[in-house]
């Protein structure tokens, strides 16, 4: 895994063979971002990574100057993983009593996503979520995220998923990108 640009750019990480988790390839990383900074400037904005898995898109956000981002991920080992890169980075990531491990910009939080949302009062400039494709509740995401006010005005939502779900009809989509396997659908 490696951090595309920004403070950290070039920096790699190696994930255990034993995770379950496949990390958004670094090719649809970087193409999927390249799309996001027309519509996001990154730099003092507010995100969330729901069902984060390694981390990567996290460390890609708190590296092109997010001023905060929110981790969610329920798995421990997955959990764990992240706030380890984030020591690595140097910003002295530890894990608290309450399974938070909270770093400057960063809060890694182990739970689970859907009661972290429906919980959560915090808005946020940019939201993006890479449940596993095969999350049967994976359809009510945008709905889930959008209806709860996670989202500031203009903010802007991704949704990583297969290419089994199609999201065009939608009313708050924006659009739809596909490199290889893996498709992002683009909500406001």
């Amino acid at each position: 895994m490696r951090i595309i640009t920004g403070k950290y750019k070039g920096r790699h990480f190696d994930i255990p063979r034993t995770f379950k988790a496949r990390p958004t390839t670094d090719f649809a990383k970087e193409n999927i971002f390249n799309v996001l900074i027309q519509y996001v400037d990154f730099d003092g904005a507010e995100a969330l990574d729901l069902f984060s898995g390694t981390g990567s898109i996290s460390l890609e956000l708190l590296s092109r100057g997010c001023s905060h981002v929110v981790s969610v991920e329920l798995d421990r080992d997955h959990h764990r993983f992240i706030q380890d890169c984030l020591k690595k980075l140097g910003a002295g990531a530890a894990p608290a009593a309450n399974n938070r491990g909270t770093v400057p910009n960063m809060i890694a939080i182990r739970g689970d996503v859907f009661r972290f949302v429906k919980s959560c009062k915090q808005q946020f400039d940019f939201i993006f979520a890479d449940p596993p494709y095969a999350l049967k509740e994976l359809t009510t995401l945008p709905d889930l995220v959008l209806e709860r006010g996670l989202l500031k005005p203009d903010g802007l939502f991704v949704l990583e998923h297969g290419k089994d779900n199609d999201f065009s009809q939608h009313p708050h989509f924006l659009e739809h990108r596909q490199y290889g396997s893996v498709n992002f659908s683009i909500f406001r």
